[in-house]
């Protein structure tokens, strides 16, 4: 080949790779209408209250509980329209799945794991942002609570409406910081917890990145860049769905499964390496079976990966749906246990009826308003084929592992759209390594004016530099938000 011709080629690839944009199905166009999901939104709404009306117990804080079932539905469409695009972003934005397709996948796996592996104990107060012992009382409490729900769903609601993915438990941490210190003062609030969530914000997004980038250049290393294509995809990929089936495994016995049942790190790594070799052995003739035929080329490479990344977004779902709901029903959880017994001290377990509300709220949002941020991770930060969004997926589950290891906090979110970064950062630097082996000196290369360049890059740094600040400002924001409500119902209640 010659080197003008490698060097056009590539210039031809980052157009074509920039220009394509996922095409919205026909089922989910009417969500751009501009009133109908916020009026299908507001029934689910009320409905939610109805809900908690007919299996709250009628007390004094019957209008209380309905009031924050209310909200609690509101953050749980909220968490669907936002959250959830980062499992199933990169499976639409690599055509692997259509985006009724991705909707309908998550939705089920999103109840799924919210009714079957959700809803265990919530610790107090939201994870132990603000002592027990400073709310002064159960109203009090209430109060903090309904302040940071109401503070979390605004702030995840704004930024899904000017289209920034951020972390949902952030939101949630934000608000009750802020709650906190509106009604105790600095003092209440524990900043050592405060200051590993702060370090999560570097440490979850760099980690999932590295992770993707990693997986990205062993399968370009090892698969891509062979000359016999389908020989290397016959040895490697039953290898790499063995690493995916065992990581999910780790993940779900580890994180997705607390309700059902108690697992350890040690046992939970133990049994992904179970599941892993069972994996590589079973894949192994099917994806012989599946390569009989195929050209050597990379487009036949895509087809190996879209049943094991269509199954990894569907795990990742389920697994979200049982960690993540109780950022939509937590604060619920904890006003409906504060005002049937007074106790807010203590674990909060989450009620089944509340756990209904946060699973169809996710589902709901998703539906509803999902498809735009599905469309920013899995399009408009860099474009994803089956193999790179494979890797997108395989960094989430394996991220979280190695962070319960080394007692790192991390956010699902960030991990997740790290991974896309990370993965458009890579090649754009393997693009620039292989242009640079080949000799392609600057008299051989077209000029290009700088707006050019910039426009050729891989990754949109318009995107890239909108969800970090975001990601930044979401705790403080919240919690921002959240001050100002428990000032108001504080000034509107007399307490």
């Amino acid at each position: 080949m010659a080197k003008n011709d490698f060097n056009s080629d590539h210039l031809e690839t980052l157009d074509r790779d920039l220009g394509r944009l996922g095409t919205l199905e026909t089922a989910t166009a009417y969500v751009a209408r501009p009133m109908v999901g916020p009026a299908l939104s507001l029934i689910f709404i009320l409905a939610t209250g109805i809900i908690a009306a007919l299996f709250f117990d009628a007390s004094s804080n019957g209008m209380i509980v309905i009031i924050a079932a209310i909200f609690g539905a509101y953050m749980a469409l909220n968490i669907g329209a936002n959250d959830v695009a980062n499992n199933m972003g990169p499976a639409v934005g690599a055509n692997a799945l259509t985006m009724a397709g991705a909707i309908a996948i998550a939705a089920i796996f999103e109840s799924a794991g919210a009714l079957i592996a959700g809803g265990d104990v919530v610790s107090t107060i939201a994870k132990g942002i603000i002592a027990p012992s400073s709310m002064q009382s159960v109203d009090v409490f209430i109060w903090a609570m309904m302040a940071a729900l109401l503070s979390a769903a605004l702030w995840v609601n704004m930024a899904t409406w000017v289209g920034a993915p951020v972390s949902t438990t952030h939101s949630v941490v934000g608000g009750v910081m802020g709650a906190g210190i509106a009604a105790a003062g600095f003092g209440a609030v524990d900043w050592g917890t405060m200051s590993k969530i702060a370090a999560s914000w570097v440490i979850s997004p760099v980690l999932g990145g590295v992770i993707a980038a990693a997986f990205l250049w062993f399968i370009k290393t090892n698969i891509i860049y062979r000359d016999d294509k389908i020989a290397a995809a016959k040895r490697w990929v039953p290898v790499l769905v063995g690493i995916m089936a065992g990581a999910f495994a780790s993940y779900l016995a580890l994180k997705g499964l607390k309700k059902l049942i108690k697992i350890d790190l040690t046992t939970a790594v133990i049994i992904g390496l179970a599941v892993g070799v069972g994996f590589w052995i079973i894949m192994r003739p099917v994806i012989a079976r599946q390569s009989v035929g195929l050209e050597n080329r990379n487009k036949s490479l895509k087809k190996l990966f879209n049943v094991p990344l269509i199954v990894s977004a569907a795990l990742l779902s389920f697994a979200h749906g049982a960690n993540d709901v109780a950022n939509a029903v937590g604060p619920l959880a904890a006003i409906v246990q504060a005002s049937n017994s007074g106790d807010y001290a203590s674990a909060i377990s989450i009620p089944l009826w509340v756990m209904v509300i946060g699973a169809a709220g996710i589902s709901f949002g998703l539906f509803l308003f999902g498809p735009k941020l599905i469309r920013v991770v899995g399009n408009q930060i860099t474009k994803l084929n089956p193999m790179r969004a494979y890797c997108v997926a395989l960094s989430a589950a394996i991220t979280v592992i190695v962070a319960s290891w080394l007692g790192l906090p991390v956010s699902s979110t960030h991990i997740a759209v790290g991974a896309v970064f990370g993965v458009g950062f890579f090649r754009e630097w393997d693009t620039a390594r292989r242009m640079k082996q080949a000799k392609v000196v600057v008299e051989q290369t077209p000029v290009i004016a700088k707006e050019e360049r910039r426009r050729r890059k891989l990754v949109r740094r318009s995107h890239f530099m909108s969800i970090i600040a975001a990601w930044v400002i979401t705790v403080p924001a919240a919690a921002l938000i959240s001050a100002v409500i428990f000032s108001v119902i504080n000034w509107v209640t007399g307490s």
